[in-house]
């Protein structure tokens, strides 16, 4: 499947950019619940929730998922995970 970078946008429905390539690298505690990230062709990264495959893909630059990446590291993410 040949996707054009314009025609990728945040909100495309996830099965519009394929089923192969789609990666799991981490987990929700029940298992199944997951955040599954696929690399594309020109650099970009869309994430997907595992539960809900055909459902809406967020789009983000490479910049944009190391700043996430990084915040996370340090810790800037902590408060998503307490109660």
């Amino acid at each position: 499947m040949t996707i054009s970078h314009g025609s990728v946008y945040n909100g495309i429905p996830a099965t519009r950019l394929g089923e192969r390539g789609w990666e799991c690298p981490w987990s929700g505690p029940n298992g199944g619940q997951c955040v599954e990230t696929k690399q594309l062709p020109d650099g970009r990264v869309a994430v997907r929730q595992s539960t809900d495959p055909s459902g809406p893909a967020l789009i983000y630059t490479r910049e944009e998922i190391s700043a996430f990446v990084a915040g996370v590291k340090q810790g800037l993410a902590d408060h998503l995970t307490t109660g």
